[in-house]
Formats: C-alpha cells, structure tokens, sequence
C-alpha cells in the first residue's frame, strides 16, 4: 500500500475528541474520494476489517490494539454552495460548525442550529444527529456512498434512506457515506441569520462544557423525557470514576478530566445506566458508538 497514504501503529488519542483511544493497525487519512475509494479496495483485497470516524466526537475507542484499517476522513473537506438556489455539496469530513458558517454567510437558512455540533458531515448523517426538532436528514437531497463489498460508487436519493431518531439505515448497511447535497432555504435575511447562529453557539458554549474533552452527549433521550434530567435526578452530576466525570455543567455529558482511560469512561456510562434502570425503570441508550467493546452497536 502506498506508504504516503497510511501509517501503521497510530495512536488514535488525538483522534477523538474525548482524547482517549486505542492503536489503530492501520490509519490513513484519505484527502479526496480516490484516495477513500483506494483504501476500501486496499481492506478488502487484504481482507481487513475497514473502520471509518469523522472527527472522532460520539466515539469510545477502547485502549487496544484495533485490528485493520481506520479511515478518519477529516481531510475530506470540500463545500460547494450556490447561494441563489440553495444547493450544497458537502464532502464527507467537512465539519458541522465550519458548514453552519458557510451558510449563514451565503444567506442560506436552516443550518444555524448545527454549529456548536464538534462532528462531520459524513457523522451527523450516519448517526442523524440533530438538536431539538432539526436534523440534516431535513435538508438532505441525497448521498454519495461507496458499497463497500462491491467497491462501487452510488449516489441514493432521500427517500430511500430510513432516518429515525438518532439512526440512519447507514448504521445497518455496508455503504460508506463520502458525499452529499443538501438543499438550505436561499434569499435569507444575512444579519438574522449570521445573529441566530452567533446565539446557537453561545447557548452550546454556556450550557454545555465545550471546551473540554467530551463526546458531546453520551445518551438518547428517552421518549417523553431528557437523559440528562434523569442523570441529574439520580445526583450523578460530578461524579467521577478515575479521570472521567460527569460534568457539572450538563449531566449527559461525560468529561475526561485529565487521565480518563476507555475504561473509566466505559464504568461510568455503565453506572449511569444501572441507576437510571434501578430507580426510574429506563434504559438509557447510548448515542455514543463503542469500539474494541464487546458493547451492541
């Protein structure tokens, strides 16, 4: 494989944003889709295991040796707008707050709400991530994929993709998202716009601890109910296992407060779980995905 392209051995810390991972076999950082399409050829000519993370937020890697290769496609970061008609091409690692940005510069309406989202493009499609009633899955026209057994690039349209809360039928196939075009409302109103999505950004700054070592949230909302009520009704915030705390700041949120190890954090998702099940009766799911777990994605 071209030595230019991937590194071996590669310590995925750095690579998430709760700055805690394991060692990845095999890591590249693909810069464009030929580069992308070449390393999922690569895996399945070598018959190795092909992971793929975006900016690493939403991710628990565990500390371990992880077999394979790990794609981070934060380098794929083309954004094409046309701001008369509303039309975006997005690759797969552009990231969310650079996105919201870019539209509220073009005058574009209905990204303000993604900008104090720390995840991609390609991310926040496959897990549908969103806040409150807003989701790209609302935006999106339609997906650039690779198949991942047959190495063919297809482009599927909304409609044929199923998005619930929190999921994408992304999470359940084997297409690897590298592209996608989104359709924003054109012909804004700049200043309201470029205003609301000043004031996105310091509600997320003020409410939640932005500016440490966190997933962003670490549970669903239950139906009817908020996780991090529930966290908070149990007297969890604060509460620490090592270097991993619940913040003090936003209870569904988990903090690596200097030296958190996978397993810290790992315990103490576990233990908000068991409380919140012993005296509330609910199961508090993860959005979190679990790598090197034996945990069910």
């Amino acid at each position: 494989m071209n030595k230019n392209i991937f590194s071996e051995n590669c310590n995925l810390c750095s690579y998430t944003t709760i700055k805690v991972g394991g060692v990845a076999e095999y890591f590249a950082e693909p810069k464009n889709i030929d580069e992308f399409l070449y390393l999922i050829k690569w895996a399945n000519l070598n018959k190795q295991r092909c992971q793929v993370i975006g900016a690493g937020s939403n991710i628990l890697i565990n500390n371990i040796f992880i077999k394979g290769l790990v794609v981070c496609t934060k380098k794929m970061k083309s954004l094409m707008i046309e701001p008369y008609s509303g039309i975006v091409e997005a690759e797969a690692g552009v990231m969310l707050p650079k996105l919201s940005n870019s539209l509220a510069k073009n005058g574009l309406k209905g990204g303000e709400w993604a900008v104090g989202i720390p995840g991609t493009l390609g991310g926040a499609i496959y897990m549908n991530a969103g806040t409150g009633n807003f989701s790209l899955a609302k935006n999106l026209i339609s997906v650039k994929v690779i198949n991942n057994k047959t190495n063919q690039k297809l482009e599927i349209e909304k409609k044929d993709i199923n998005f619930k809360y929190r999921f994408s039928s992304f999470q359940r196939n084997d297409l690897t998202i590298i592209s996608a075009k989104l359709h924003f409302e054109p012909n804004g109103n700049l200043e309201q716009i470029i205003q609301t999505t000043k004031n996105n950004l310091k509600l997320k700054t003020e409410t939640q601890p932005y500016h440490q070592p966190s997933f962003g949230s670490v549970f669903k909302n239950p139906e009817n109910n908020y996780a991090a009520k529930l966290i908070d009704e149990m007297g969890l915030k604060g509460f620490k296992i090592g270097g991993a705390e619940i913040s003090k700041m936003h209870s569904n949120f988990i903090i690596n407060t200097s030296s958190a190890s996978s397993k810290d954090i790992y315990e103490l998702i576990t233990v908000i779980q068991q409380k919140v099940l012993q005296k509330k009766g609910i199961f508090l799911q993860p959005e979190v995905r679990m790598i090197g777990f034996d945990y069910p994605n």
